[in-house]
């Protein structure tokens, strides 16, 4: 079994018009990579087609110390990190997103978790947030936060933001899934519930501590759009993952309710449908791989 000193991490930070934030907190992660115990090997920042100067911020200023990769049309969250991640050379990736604000020391005693060979994923400890906790409630995937504790547990899934993830695993599991979930929501709970459901793990560090200042590049968008855009990406993960009879019975269930209680969602629904033949694609080869039926991720996550 590898040792965490043979480790090395890439960090790959995915930007959009994300300039203040990179002049906040990029300092503290070039001085996370100056701490050896870290293991952080790169600094990767791929940008998604910026509108400001973030482009030319990193080329004056950081030019000589991380690796700039340039979308040349803007492709959403997914493929960004997708760019990242394809581009790095380490054994993990430690995603941040640009309004994350790490400790110097937040990957010391994370990296002892991946000891544990079946171990995919460790989701940091953003102040003020414990473990993810997924429950099948009404029909539906929901997603809350545990309270915070002093524990390692286990998470139903790791932030995309702020989370180290096993590079072998994650390209095992084919990376985020851009072409059914682009632009942005639900890639990360998507693939951590695929790889629990193979039979890997997705654990929460406390001690691996970071400051995010959620969505602070997203709350630019359209709140209508961005909400509509979280819907259907809800739907869409739960029809390619969901694979129990009863449960997605209960799923259909919910849905009709929920279009009785609200109408308006059958536009939500109807979203979704434009990309159902990518979705049976994606079902067919989940029911093939996994191993662990969806009950069972569940109770271990809940």
């Amino acid at each position: 079994m590898r040792s965490s000193y043979a480790m090395k991490v890439s960090i790959v930070i995915p930007n959009y018009n994300g300039r203040e934030f990179l002049e906040t907190n990029l300092p503290s992660i070039i001085s996370a990579q100056y701490n050896p115990k870290n293991k952080i090997f790169e600094i990767v920042i791929v940008d998604d087609r910026s509108t400001d100067e973030s482009v030319s911020y990193l080329n004056n200023k950081y030019k000589n110390i991380i690796r700039l990769i340039k979308h040349t049309k803007n492709r959403g969250f997914s493929a960004t990190v997708n760019t990242g991640v394809r581009s790095t050379t380490g054994d993990f990736i430690c995603l941040l997103n640009t309004d994350v604000l790490p400790s110097t020391n937040f990957l010391e005693l994370v990296l002892d978790s991946f000891r544990d060979e079946k171990v995919f994923a460790v989701s940091l400890h953003e102040k003020n947030y414990g473990p993810a906790r997924g429950y099948f409630e009404d029909g539906f995937i929901q997603i809350s936060s545990k309270k915070e504790s002093k524990e390692i547990e286990n998470s139903f899934y790791v932030s995309g933001g702020s989370g180290v993830f096993r590079k072998s695993i994650w390209q095992e599991l084919g990376g985020l899934d851009e072409k059914l979930l682009s632009p942005f929501y639900w890639e990360d709970i998507d693939i951590c519930f695929r790889a629990a459901k193979r039979g890997y793990l997705n654990l929460w560090n406390p001690f691996g501590r970071v400051v995010h200042n959620h969505e602070s590049t997203i709350s630019k968008l359209s709140k209508k759009y961005i909400e509509r855009v979280r819907e259907r990406n809800q739907l869409l993960m739960l029809w390619k993952n969901l694979h129990s009879k009863a449960m997605f019975e209960k799923h259909l269930n919910g849905l009709f309710k929920r279009i009785l209680k609200n109408p308006r969602y059958l536009r939500i629904i109807l979203m979704s449908l434009f990309k159902l033949g990518l979705v049976i694609k994606a079902r067919r080869k989940e029911i093939k791989e996994c191993i662990v039926s969806d009950e069972a991720v569940f109770q271990k996550y809940q």
